[in-house]
This record gives C-alpha cells, sequence and structure tokens, in this order.
C-alpha cells in the first residue's frame, strides 16, 4: 500500500487518455525511481507549462504565448486557412508538416443531440478572419463523422459569399487499407471520390 500522495498521483494520471490504473502505477514507479532526475524535470515542465499557457486569441491554439508560434511565424502562407475542430487536430496536422498555412480552431464540431451550436463555437470568429481579407483557400479539416461533415457544410454555406475557396480534406481509403477490413461508409466515401488514373 502506497501512500496517500502517491495514490492521488497514481490516480491523476490514471485520468489522462490512453492510461488506466495500471499504467498509472507503473509510470509513478518508473517516475519513483528516478525522481532526481526524470521527476524533477516532469515537475518543473508541468509547473512552467501551467504558469504560462494560454489559448491563442487569433486562432485558438493552446500555446505559452499570445499570438501563438504558428500565427507569428513569418515564413507561413498566410492566404491559406485550415479549420480544425479542436486543438489536437491542429497539432496532428501540423506535425504532418504538410499544409503550410495558418489554423482555426472551432472549439468543436456542431452535435444537435449534444446540444452544440454555431454560436457554440468559433464559426464567427473564422467569418471575420476571413472577411478581413487576404485569405484566398478555407481548408475544411473535420472529422469524417456526421457531426464533422455537417460542421463543414454549414461554414461552406457561411462562407459562399467571400471571394475564397473552399477545400476539404480527402475522406475514403486508407494507405496500406485493405477492402475487407473497411467499413461500409469509408468504401462507399471512396467510391463516391473516385477520379481517373494516369
Amino acid at each position: 500500500m502506497a501512500s496517500q500522495e502517491i495514490e492521488t498521483l497514481t490516480q491523476a494520471l490514471s485520468r489522462l487518455p490512453g492510461l488506466g490504473p495500471r499504467s498509472a502505477r507503473r509510470a509513478v514507479l518508473w517516475l519513483i525511481k528516478r525522481r532526481e532526475t526524470s521527476l524533477v524535470q516532469l515537475l518543473a515542465a508541468l509547473e512552467g507549462v501551467a504558469e504560462r499557457l494560454v489559448e491563442c486569441d487569433t486562432c485558438g491554439n493552446v500555446d505559452t504565448t499570445n499570438p501563438c508560434a504558428i500565427c507569428t511565424d513569418p515564413r507561413r502562407d498566410q492566404r491559406a486557412l485550415c479549420v480544425v475542430e479542436d486543438v489536437a487536430d491542429l497539432w496532428a496536422l501540423d506535425r504532418a508538416r504538410l499544409f503550410t498555412g495558418r489554423y482555426h480552431v472551432l472549439g468543436g464540431r456542431l452535435s444537435a443531440l449534444e446540444g452544440v451550436r454555431p454560436e457554440d463555437l468559433s464559426i464567427a470568429a473564422l467569418i471575420q478572419r476571413v472577411s478581413a481579407g487576404g485569405i484566398d483557400e478555407v481548408v475544411l479539416a473535420m472529422n469524417a463523422t456526421l457531426e464533422g461533415q455537417t460542421t463543414a457544410h454549414y461554414i461552406a454555406e457561411r462562407l459562399e459569399g467571400f471571394p475564397v475557396r473552399i477545400t476539404q480534406l480527402a475522406h475514403g481509403l486508407p494507405v496500406g487499407g485493405e477492402l475487407d477490413y473497411l467499413d461500409e461508409g469509408t468504401l462507399a466515401q471512396a467510391l463516391r471520390a473516385r477520379r481517373p488514373m494516369g
């Protein structure tokens, strides 16, 4: 039996995504064994982030500066704007280093079942950014769910009157995917989005 403090740390870690009680216990034991190096570094990093963490007023990203590092990067293409549901999506796309423009985080997706309405998301701020000018393309990078696609269609309708090209991420067969392992929705989307070869 561990002390109350160690138990509290274990419970806190077990609430993190991907960590259950057993994984959290292993992580705590690992940190305790390396308390002089790893535990001290982890504590310092957590304190530093907790003190300086802010949400970017421009795009909605989470960073330690406002505006964030992406919005202030002069190498970014200011004419391309990628709209994502949340910060995790932004980080995933940016990690791939394939999109060189800027981002806009909605803070969720439209959902009648969950009571999420357009005014609950940062859609008005997106419209304001586009209406300010200087943006040629808006990439709608919503998840391939019913709610994600509903959100994408709603935003596309709201942006119709602006002189911007509206594009959407392609959906369909994953690279290396085998047809017999895919669900009908993915197969249907892949068939609808088929294109000529060559």
